[in-house]
């Protein structure tokens, strides 16, 4: 088996407030399993399945099992990274919709426009969009050279190495 990613799990303290989250950011379907408090997650048309492989892959939401980490707590779990058409625009709805920015929409030279955001929950999770600004409007990751001059504008390392 290789080490492609098949599945993610989002925890919960108020699922339904997560469901409608996600479900109104990202046109997300959740589906409840069983009487159990967990719901799978389906992200749209293309994902994988056990039929055969896709070009991204669905997930569950599962109630919390304690309380959610503090504001200044280490990330408990793994960070997702969901495909968007326009990264301002979800940057825009999901402050709307009760999340927070972590890291600010930028550009990142020859990959795409990247955002982390928190969900009501205090989950972290990343959007990428394949278009830059585009008109100079946001703010620019280099790639770091020899130098590390691009370091100050990615502090959390979220440029992938070349």
């Amino acid at each position: 088996m290789s080490s492609l990613v098949v599945h993610f799990e989002i925890h919960a303290s108020e699922p339904q407030r997560l469901i409608d989250f996600y479900s109104e950011l990202l046109d997300w379907r959740f589906e409840r399993y069983g009487d159990l408090e967990y719901w799978s997650i389906f992200t749209g048309e293309g994902a994988a399945s056990m039929q055969g492989p896709g070009i991204g892959i669905n997930g569950g939401l599962a109630r919390r099992e304690g309380p959610p980490p503090g504001p200044d707590a280490p990330v408990k779990g793994a960070n997702i990274v969901v495909g968007v058409d326009d990264a301002d625009a979800v940057v825009a709805r999901a402050l709307e919709l009760g999340g927070s920015v972590v890291v600010p929409a930028a550009d990142m030279e020859g990959l795409g426009r990247f955002a982390t955001l928190l969900d009501p929950d205090g989950n972290l999770f990343g959007i990428m969009a394949e278009e830059l600004a585009g008109d100079g409007a946001g703010e620019r990751i280099e790639p770091a050279g020899a130098d590390g001059a691009a370091e100050a504008a990615d502090p959390m390392g979220a440029t992938p190495e070349p």
